[in-house]
Order: structure tokens, then sequence, then C-alpha cells
């Protein structure tokens, strides 16, 4: 299923920094209706004067998700992008372990998609036809050693995203999955070399929104994507080492 995205309402979770905010610009391009979310005051006012409708909320705490959920009432929506992600220091090998970090990053990260699916569902039921986009990541493929929490985290809404594309096949409500490689944003600061830029990265989610891909492989995840499809353990052998 194609969609086109121009007259379309389109929720964005995380457009106010990253690949979210290159997200939103680009969907708007489109000629869709974008509304987006974020939890930092300064760039969701920055953003509200670029002329988008932000929530403000912080969907790494239930109370953040309910926040969002009720500021969007009843609103008709059809399409849904579950791009808000977080890291956080989780390395025994450096004594850096941050237990509260990791539980807030795996609600922001898994839960919080899975509650506002979940909420949203019966309204992208009835508008016909609507997508639903969780970005996850090429590590969510093979982790890596220096975040282990991210990757699970990743890993848990991939394999969430396959299960319920396969529940709604035929309803109308298409899932489609993002995974980015390393892309150059404010959390991947100091990480890494050769970062994609979050505005291609962008382009290309756009792309395969507007195609109905329901794998949307960006950049070098191509590349992960084909030896994991040939040989899932040497993927992990060669993702681990980073």
């Amino acid at each position: 299923m194609t969609m086109r995205l121009s007259g379309k309402t389109v929720l964005v979770t995380g457009g106010t920094d990253g690949i979210g905010a290159q997200l939103i610009r680009q969907l708007r391009g489109k000629g869709a209706t974008v509304i987006t979310h974020g939890r930092n005051p300064a760039r969701v006012a920055a953003t509200r004067a670029e002329g988008f409708e932000v929530i403000e909320a912080d969907l790494s705490v239930p109370e953040g998700v309910e926040a969002l959920l009720a500021a969007l009432a009843d609103r008709p929506i059809d399409a849904l992008v579950n791009n808000a992600g977080a890291g956080t220091n989780y390395d025994f090998r450096s004594g850096e372990v941050d237990l509260l970090g990791a539980e807030r990053t795996y609600y922001l990260n898994l839960h919080a998609p899975t509650q506002i699916i979940a909420r949203l569902l019966p309204m992208l039921k009835s508008r016909g036809e609507a997508i639903v986009v969780n970005v996850t990541s090429g590590l969510a493929l093979a982790p890596n050693a220096g975040s282990p929490v991210y990757c699970a985290s990743k890993a848990g809404l991939r394999s969430y995203t396959m299960g319920i594309r396969a529940q709604l096949k035929g309803t109308g409500v298409k899932v489609l999955e993002a995974l980015p490689p390393l892309v150059d944003t404010q959390m991947t600061a100091g990480r890494g070399s050769n970062k994609m830029s979050a505005a291609e990265c962008a382009g290309q989610i756009v792309a395969g929104m507007e195609s109905g891909k329901e794998t949307i492989n960006v950049g070098m995840v191509k590349f992960l994507q084909l030896v994991h499809s040939v040989s899932p353990a040497l993927a992990r052998a060669v993702m681990i080492r980073f």
C-alpha cells in the first residue's frame, strides 16, 4: 500500500531534534499536516516558531504518554511515526551504568510506542488507510557492545513491529519499520564516524512511507541487512566489536 502524503495528518514523536526535526520538515514539504512532540522546552519553542504544532511531553515516563494522548484528543491521524528515542550510559567496562537511565530508555524506546499504537489503533483503523512507522535501528539486527540497553530496546521494538504487522494485515493499517544507520545527531555526538546526515536519513524514511515498503533499510543498513540475511552470526560478530 502506497500513501500519498499530501493532505494527510501525520504524528511524529521526537520531532524537535535530530532525524525527527528533518522528518517533520520534509513531511510538511510533501503537503502533510504535521503534529509533533518534544520534551525540551527550548527546542519545543523553536519548532513552534517554525509554524509546527508541538505537544510538549516526556515519553520516557507513563505520565508523558498520557499527556500526549490527552493533547491529541480525538484528532484524526493518518500516519503515526514513532521516532522518539534515546540511549543511556551502560558499560560495565568503564563502570558507567545508569540504571535509572536504562529504565527510562526502555520506556521511551519500547513501551511508549507500544502504548501509543494501542491507544490510537481504533482511530487509525477508522481512517480506511493508515500507516504506522516504527523507527528502530540497524542495531536492532545486530547489537554492539557499547550500547546494550539501546540495542535491546530497539530489537524489542523490531520484534513488536513484525508481530503487529501480521496481526493488522487486511485492516487498512500498514506497519512499517525504518532502520537508520549511525546518523549525525546530538545523541551520537562523539560516537563513531562516517555518519549519515539527518536530512538524508529522513528523506529515505519519507520515500519509504510513500512507497509503502514494509522495511525501510536506510543507508549502510542495506548492507548489514544483506549480511544478516546470509549469516546472522557474521552480522553479530562484525557489529559487537563497536
